[in-house]
């Protein structure tokens, strides 16, 4: 799975923590490896293996000046590249100043993120933005948390639609008189009381989409509320919107036991600001998550400061968020959670979707095949989910799909594909 993953861009940190020239260099851990992320001088951003190659002592600790990031321990400094430009404790005639390189990271800045290759240096990947980068940077707005389990079981919450009609029920309550998912300072009010849809999943080059079909409050007979949402292989997902923002999130493995969870809210021309987003999550910087690591202050060890007087007075789960909501659910699964456990029912077609595509996925890369989604010709910035009301009948695997999405083989054959598998 690490090398199925590296066959695609990965996020690293969110630009805003990096935003700074010449400032603090920030540590990041992505599948195991250790980098720090820094902006030199001129704007640029670089990311390196966080240890020096002469000692092994950590960069993240460096000085940040003058194009480049000098370590304390010997003076030794490198540029954005990884190569030496200054070798303090080596002679000026040394050989070694010349070939001295340390490991760097190709890098990409789009959507609010900063984006590191991890993969084959010499067969880096065109880098093609998400959807959320086709809007203005003021109009995306990005909630980080960190997750203590496996990043699998946190993204099979995210392509888990039943469980938003419980969990998320005091956050997410039944309400007349909209027509979809509709934005308060508060609430995301839907249109349907019905705690049990029916789902079906098509298979696509990206991955999936799947429906989450529900009974209207009214006009049950003739119409559908209909949740759809697209598994973009291999950490990525796009969820139904409101009437306010678009949402996406990706699920980051930041190594087997932790994961680094993204919440992106965004609009071309609406939205909500960042600050606001940050405050309806529950995921406010310093006061909910701590700065630098975006550890939760409600963790499983204070069970998440459940108040249980809440729960009694009409709040769902006494837990403050819906972030930290999931996170008590995907936490106390365990670190890695024994899927041999589970008890599958029909509303959790998705996951078995995400199982079964990811482990043949991960099969075929191990046989030389490409990563799932790794191709070119996927038009990233134009995935989108939908949500809504329709007449009874109408074919969703045809809401919100670009020509672009049909020319690249989301056809009958593929859809039978995975139909099989799922039924």
């Amino acid at each position: 799975m690490g090398e199925l993953m590296r066959q695609h861009w990965m996020p690293a940190c969110m630009i805003e923590e990096v935003a700074e020239r010449d400032g603090t260099p920030l540590r990041v851990r992505l599948l195991g490896e250790d980098m720090v992320i820094f902006r030199d001088t001129e704007g640029r951003v670089g990311a390196l293996d966080e240890k020096c190659p002469h000692r092994r002592a950590s960069l993240a600790f460096g000085r940040n000046e003058e194009c480049g990031l000098r370590c304390l321990y010997h003076g030794w400094k490198f540029d954005v590249d990884g190569n030496a430009v200054d070798m303090s404790s080596e002679p000026v005639d040394a050989k070694l100043r010349s070939t001295m390189k340390t490991k760097a990271y190709p890098v990409r800045e789009a959507g609010g993120f900063v984006w590191v290759w991890m993969g084959d240096p010499d067969q880096v990947a065109p880098f093609d933005a998400p959807n959320w980068a086709t809007a203005p940077d003021r109009k995306i707005s990005i909630v980080k948390m960190h997750g203590s389990c496996n990043w699998a079981q946190v993204l099979e919450g995210s392509i888990d639609s039943a469980h938003s009609s419980s969990l998320h029920s005091s956050n997410m309550p039944t309400a007349t008189g909209v027509s979809g998912s509709t934005a308060t300072d508060t609430a995301w009010l839907r249109p349907s009381a019905d705690k049990a849809p029916r789902l079906e999943v098509q298979k696509t080059p990206f991955g999936f989409r799947y429906v989450a079909i529900r009974k209207p409050i009214v006009n049950e007979d003739t119409t559908d509320y209909i949740r759809m949402t697209l598994f973009v292989a291999p950490f990525t997902v796009h969820i139904p919107s409101n009437d306010q923002y678009h949402l996406s999130q990706m699920l980051v493995p930041i190594d087997d036991e932790n994961t680094m969870f993204y919440w992106i809210a965004w609009h071309p021309t609406k939205g909500i600001s960042q600050d606001a987003w940050r405050k309806f999550c529950g995921a406010e910087i310093g006061k909910d998550v701590e700065p630098i690591t975006f550890r939760k202050i409600r963790t499983l060890e204070n069970n998440y400061l459940q108040d249980r007087e809440a729960m009694k007075a009409g709040d769902f789960t006494g837990i403050y968020g819906i972030p930290t909501q999931d996170m008590a659910m995907w936490e106390s699964m365990g670190k890695i959670a024994d899927r041999g456990d589970d008890r599958l029912g029909s509303s959790d077609k998705a996951i078995f979707a995400f199982r079964t595509q990811m482990y043949r996925a991960a099969q075929a890369v191990a046989r030389g095949e490409p990563a799932l989604g790794a191709g070119t010709g996927i038009p990233h910035a134009k995935l989108m989910s939908f949500e809504g009301i329709v007449p009874k009948g109408t074919d969703w695997r045809l809401l919100n799909v670009s020509e672009e999405e049909m020319a690249i083989g989301a056809d009958q054959k593929s859809r039978t594909d995975l139909e099989e598998i799922v039924s």
